[in-house]
């Protein structure tokens, strides 16, 4: 489903992704880990024809986002790590703004009702988006991006501020979108999400991808027991040790 080939990104002199080459399957979900700055935001943003690359080829169900953008927003669903959303408009305006610019039909967005049940954002729809606290403004980001129904979901630290029946809910429906064929690529901080959802990963450092399989062949190959231990050692962190007894001594 998307086809990542020697992709090179340059801000200013500063090497933001190097040779990136990934595939990344129909019906898979595919986790991006990394510390902060290692790309991940670079890349997915390249992905949907954000960003344009400085080199290298991109590939979405065929579609060079470089040269037809559109096509890929079309079949693209994308929710950033912080959403800009209108914050005059309320949630019910917004989504029936969101649809008409798909070319969604009003009376036709009964997909969006479901989905407000589903993250229980009822008792706010009408109100402004600018009043809603950030993991409000994370659910609407959430039902804005799935109203057109995409092939392809791109999400970014979607997680954030979500309560944990939300977090839940999302995580089945993921679950189910994947298995229905449709493709999600998932950045995260939080190395147990991806071991448990991701049916492979890539982990990047200062924009090169370092690892990329499923967590059991990262572990055959690393020798290490969880995520968090192949996630340190591929990307080089320091003993953690003398930071914790400093910790303990400050307390």
């Amino acid at each position: 489903m998307i086809t990542i080939q020697d992709l090179w990104k340059d801000y200013n002199g500063k090497t933001a992704l190097r040779n990136v080459d990934l595939e990344i399957k129909e019906g898979e979900i595919f986790g991006l880990l990394g510390p902060n700055g290692s790309g991940k935001s670079t890349l997915m943003k390249t992905i949907i024809g954000m960003i344009r690359p400085t080199k290298g080829n991109v590939r979405v169900n065929g579609v060079d986002p470089s040269e037809n953008d559109i096509e890929v927003k079309k079949m693209v669903g994308f929710v950033p790590e912080s959403p800009q959303l209108y914050e005059s408009l309320s949630p019910k305006e917004f989504f029936e703004f969101i649809g008409s610019v798909r070319g969604i039909h009003a009376n036709s967005l009964e997909r969006v009702e479901k989905l407000i049940d589903a993250f229980e954002i009822w008792d706010d729809v009408n109100s402004d988006i600018g009043s809603l606290s950030f993991g409000m403004r994370q659910k609407v980001s959430i039902i804005a991006t799935l109203i057109h129904n995409p092939k392809v979901l791109i999400l970014d630290e979607c997680m954030n501020g979500l309560d944990p029946k939300s977090v839940r809910v999302l995580k089945e429906f993921l679950n189910s979108f994947s298995k229905k064929g449709g493709t999600v690529v998932y950045s995260t901080h939080v190395l147990e999400v991806a071991e448990k959802m991701c049916d492979r990963v890539a982990i990047l450092r200062k924009g090169n991808v370092e690892a990329v399989g499923s967590v059991e062949e990262l572990r055959d190959i690393l020798k290490s027991q969880s995520l968090e231990d192949i996630f340190f050692k591929v990307t080089e962190e320091e003993d953690f040790e003398p930071i914790i007894r400093a910790l303990e001594e400050t307390l």
